[in-house]
């Protein structure tokens, strides 16, 4: 019995069916680029430990909607942990050890003034925001804007229906209608 060869689709202006070659993505090379990417924010890193070069993968995420997606969530997941790190290290600094010309170790902290700096200036207008409350008067301002608004949309809305309601009886005159002319100036005039 001949063995069947196995086929992949490539992602082309019109996608086709080729012979797999043994540099094609399989499910556990993407699992692994996607799993060390999540990991480390690195595409080439990701592209080393998978064996798959990163033309290649800068193409196929280019071509392939379904991994672009998942490309972008381990981004995010990357940039997520890189954030709490670096949140760590700017709330709980890193321990070094310093030796003394004697031998002795002494152990202190550091606190990274340029990161927690840099996450200051960052998170700086979220901060603004969330501290900003209005006054009584914006307040109430702002409530008689939204309901004469809301008013507004409903007289609309009320309007709209009824006229709906009249073509559907046949009452509403009807573009290009004859008895549009005078007549239904003089009704509307009223």
């Amino acid at each position: 019995m001949a063995r069947k060869k196995e086929l992949t689709l490539v992602a082309a202006a019109k996608p086709q069916q080729k012979k797999k070659a043994k540099r094609d993505w399989s499910k556990e090379k993407a699992v692994r680029f996607l799993s060390v990417l999540a990991l480390t924010c690195n595409v080439s890193e990701a592209c080393r430990v998978s064996g798959v070069p990163m033309t290649v993968a800068y193409r196929r995420r280019k071509m392939d909607a379904g991994f672009r997606a998942a490309w972008n969530e381990a981004i995010a997941i990357g940039y997520q942990r890189l954030e709490a790190l670096l949140l760590d290290r700017a709330f709980n600094g890193t321990e070094k050890v310093i030796t003394r010309k004697d031998g002795s170790e002494e152990r202190v902290r550091e606190y990274p003034n340029q990161i927690a700096l840099t996450l200051l200036k960052m998170h700086r207008e979220t901060a603004i925001e969330a501290d900003f409350s209005p006054s009584d008067e914006e307040v109430a301002e702002i409530r008689e804007r939204l309901v004469k608004k809301l008013q507004r949309m409903k007289k609309r809305d009320e309007e709209e229906q009824e006229a709906e309601r009249a073509r559907l009886r046949g009452d509403a005159p009807r573009a290009g209608d004859p008895e549009q002319g005078a007549a239904g100036a003089a009704a509307e005039g009223h």
